[in-house]
């Protein structure tokens, strides 16, 4: 679903009952990161208003081939261009059949004929006119003209029948416009994450560890795969679900993930079609420490000392560890910081030979750990990007967006 961040969509909505699962499927879209904006013939006004779908998707709607008002804003033939995809959900058997042919009679047929973007269609009718031969051959001309199908699904239909017709859930729609938008950008790359917090025993019920939540490194995964790469997460002790097409490695301790980082590292090393082309990016939030000696049994308080001491070492440092590795993958850091985030990212940067480090301050609560939230700014030798405050899902996008970038 990363694969909708930023991205613009232009969602058509045509007459039928199933018009009232487009408001779901507007805030399937825009809690993946895209922009909707909304067309919608005079039938489709029948079953939802206007005024419902321009509330969800913070736009106006669009209803009228020629309306002054729209033209002075965004014109048919501008909006045809301004969209990344051109969505029809649901889109009646009467508006497939103007498609398939041409008609250009109304604002979204217009769209459709404009657009020289991807268009995905999906279907919702009554069984018996999805099968009549008059719309499948309407489907078969869709088909050859390159128009995406999503379903239609099967099951209870309003009218009462029980048959295919129906039209496929948001999700479903909302995950099939993601993947139609397949980047490759790391295609033929292997990229290795790290994320979530390490623990650190004292004894066999209590650790050291911080407030990590391990979202931004498994969002930075799933926008990796997205693009097309090989991926594999390292991740600390954390309560996410592992995204489709990634590998997952779990560890405990800083000593685990640097054991499992170089582990990792070596097998890959070992493909020669992948010379050159591994990414390290360390998203973790590594403990710097750990108690020199973990007890074998809880400790227990002494009243005759109520105070108890804990001699730390330092842990070894994973990712500077990886930059020193021949041949070195391209190599990216995260400063997690409280104060002075640029100056303690540039030194960062400079000290471990990093390729690239990406800069949060984690003292802001809207942005820190646990949220949903981050802002970054991207360093690399020669330069600086700002990524605005947005959900760590479009932040990891624009990361590896920019990571691409420098390949």
């Amino acid at each position: 679903m990363l694969r909708l961040a930023n991205k613009r969509i232009v969602l058509g909505v045509t007459g039928g009952i199933a018009a009232y699962k487009s408001a779901e499927l507007i805030r399937r879209l825009i809690d993946a990161g895209a922009e909707v904006r909304v067309v919608m013939t005079t039938a489709a006004q029948e079953f939802i208003t206007p005024l419902t779908l321009q509330a969800l998707s913070g736009n106006p709607v669009h209803l009228e081939l020629l309306d002054t008002d729209a033209e002075a804003g965004m014109g048919h033939i501008e909006l045809a261009r301004w969209g990344d995809a051109l969505l029809i959900a649901p889109a009646s058997a009467d508006f497939i059949a103007r498609l398939a042919h041409g008609h250009g009679n109304d604002l979204l047929s217009t769209l459709c004929l404009a657009t020289r973007r991807p268009i995905l269609v999906a279907p919702a009718m009554n069984q018996g006119m999805w099968d009549s031969p008059a719309n499948q051959n309407n489907i078969a001309l869709l088909i050859n003209n390159g128009i995406q199908l999503i379903g239609p699904a099967a099951g209870y239909q309003a009218c009462g029948d029980i048959g295919l017709g129906r039209m496929t859930e948001p999700d479903d729609i909302a995950l099939a416009v993601a993947e139609s938008f397949q980047t490759g950008a790391l295609t033929g790359f292997h990229v290795v994450v790290t994320a979530g917090p390490t623990q650190e025993a004292i004894d066999p019920v209590r650790y050291i560890s911080n407030h990590s939540s391990g979202k931004m490194g498994f969002a930075i995964a799933e926008a990796a795969r997205d693009a097309g790469a090989a991926v594999t997460i390292i991740a600390g002790p954390v309560n996410i679900k592992t995204p489709d097409g990634v590998s997952r490695i779990d560890v405990i301790s800083a000593q685990d993930m640097y054991a499992a980082t170089q582990q990792c590292l070596e097998r890959i090393e070992t493909l020669d079609s992948l010379k050159g082309q591994v990414i390290f990016i360390g998203t973790a939030a590594v403990a710097d420490y750990r108690p020199d000696t973990n007890a074998t049994q809880k400790i227990k308080k002494n009243p005759d000392n109520p105070n108890i001491t804990l001699q730390l070492v330092e842990n070894p440092d994973i990712i500077a560890e990886v930059a020193k590795r021949s041949p070195k993958p391209f190599t990216v850091g995260f400063a997690a910081e409280t104060q002075n985030v640029i100056d303690y990212a540039n030194a960062k940067i400079s000290r471990k030979n990093l390729d690239m480090i990406v800069a949060n301050d984690v003292s802001n609560k809207q942005i820190g750990f646990n949220s949903d939230l981050n802002a970054v700014t991207i360093i690399w030798p020669g330069g600086s990007k700002t990524l605005d405050i947005a959900s760590k899902h479009i932040i990891a996008n624009g990361i590896i967006q920019h990571i691409s970038s420098l390949q």
